[in-house]
């Protein structure tokens, strides 16, 4: 299983806005449309990210590095991540994660925070799983895990 973020273009934009998270989900995460435009919006720290798995498109991710934000704990933020409904149980999201841990490290980042709300418990096990622990802050209603690099 080969995984990589490639960058979103207008070639592979189309295929990014099509692919979704289960209906259940859905109050979990913003669309990957909005999500793009989010990224549009704050173009300075927004890396968004198409997520390959062996030349197949299997999900989106987001990152937020605000390298000027004044607190150096908080400047790195897995905002968006998801794979797709017909692909989600396969291990794409738990290998996929590892890539993205690499890429923070890559780019020199201390830290991954990220924040979800208490009942999205299948992604809450899977950022556990991979290290992440609970910094015991809400961001707006959503509780707040971090990652030391």
């Amino acid at each position: 299983m080969k995984i990589e973020l490639i960058d979103l273009t207008e070639d592979n934009l189309k295929q990014c806005f099509e692919l979704e998270v289960a209906d259940d989900q859905k109050q979990y995460i913003a669309s990957n449309e909005t999500s793009w435009k989010t990224a549009k919006e704050n173009g300075k720290v927004a890396r968004p990210f198409a997520v390959y798995c062996d030349d197949e498109m299997v999900g989106f991710t987001m990152f937020a590095f605000d390298e000027d934000y004044e607190d150096p704990d908080d400047r790195y933020w897995l905002w968006r991540f998801m794979i797709d409904k017909s692909l989600q149980g396969k291990g794409y999201g738990t290998a996929a994660l590892q890539v993205i841990i690499q890429y923070f490290r890559d780019h020199g980042a201390n830290n991954i925070r990220l924040s979800t709300k208490e009942t999205n418990t299948n992604a809450l096990s899977m950022y556990r799983k991979a290290g992440f622990h609970d910094t015991g802050e809400l961001n707006d209603e959503e509780i707040v895990l971090q990652l030391d690099l």
